[in-house]
């Protein structure tokens, strides 16, 4: 079944950089910031889907 919180993230991470592109914003604007913190919640989401699917048999 498709993690729908991971492909939420990956949706909005998409949406903020295509505007970042668009409009040239600099490395410390707030949509960039808030990609760098979408970056670290989906590896930590994929590390937690990681983590189960060694537990299941």
């Amino acid at each position: 079944m498709a993690d729908l919180y991971l492909k939420a993230l990956h949706s909005e991470r998409k949406s903020l950089w295509a505007t970042c592109r668009l409009k040239g914003l600099p490395k410390d604007s707030n949509e960039r910031r808030r990609i760098a913190d979408l970056d670290a919640a989906i590896a930590a989401q994929e590390a937690r889907q990681k983590g189960r699917k060694g537990l299941e048999p």
